[in-house]
């Protein structure tokens, strides 16, 4: 029986001298750890409470677009900014009611909403469509320079058909016939795949190029 006390003596003074060495970094260890748990959590609380509240004011946005409110529109998106606007939503009520402003004839609060949805906006895809929407607007406003500046920088894949085609239009516009007809012809190239729509947009640009030859 003493054998076994003085075992376990012995293992306690190991454990103190052990414990005297590494306690304080463990206990730090496990502080921090705590600490970052607890962050972790709270910041996950954080992005569900942004992305319910960022819902919300994009709703509000669809419904004035619905009522073909354009003021409205304009607000809430304005409003979803700058709360949000580090959210998709954000970027998706500009480009709502950047939509409604432009059938309403209000191209410069089209053009507002649109340049934030391009420089500024969260998904690089989504920011692409700003560009293109942006350039069609300035384009209607007879700005075919600002509409080629902002189609100047490569889109993602699945714009580039698009993209050049609206540079064929900003070109033609400026009476650069050349340069639309090569513009108009890599549209035609990037319009890839065989299903209805893709064929219906060779066939307008197709329309285009054969204008510009006549």
């Amino acid at each position: 029986m003493a054998v076994y006390d003085l075992e376990e003596q012995e293992q306690i003074s190991e454990l103190k001298a052990w414990w005297a060495q590494y306690g304080n970094l463990l206990t730090t260890l496990a502080t921090v750890a705590a600490v970052v748990a607890v962050g972790w959590q709270g910041w996950q609380w954080y992005q569900s409470r942004n992305a319910v509240e960022a819902s919300t004011m994009y709703f509000a946005v669809q419904q004035a677009v619905e009522a073909q409110d354009a003021q409205k529109a304009r607000d809430a998106a304005g409003q979803l900014i700058g709360q949000q606007g580090g959210t998709v939503y954000a970027q998706l009520g500009a480009l709502l009611s950047a939509g409604l402003q432009f059938d309403k004839g209000e191209l410069d609060n089209a053009v507002g909403q649109l340049e934030w949805a391009a420089k500024d906006g969260k998904d690089p895809a989504l920011r692409d469509l700003a560009r293109l929407r942006l350039a069609a607007v300035l384009l209607q406003k007879g700005d075919a320079a600002g509409a080629l500046a902002r189609l100047e920088a490569a889109p993602t894949e699945a714009y580039k058909a698009r993209f050049a085609d609206l540079r064929g239009d900003a070109l033609a516009a400026q009476g650069k016939h050349a340069d639309a007809r090569v513009a108009y012809q890599a549209a035609i190239d990037a319009f890839a795949g065989d299903d209805g729509q893709a064929a219906t947009l060779r066939e307008v640009v197709r329309l285009k190029l054969e204008s510009l030859e006549g």
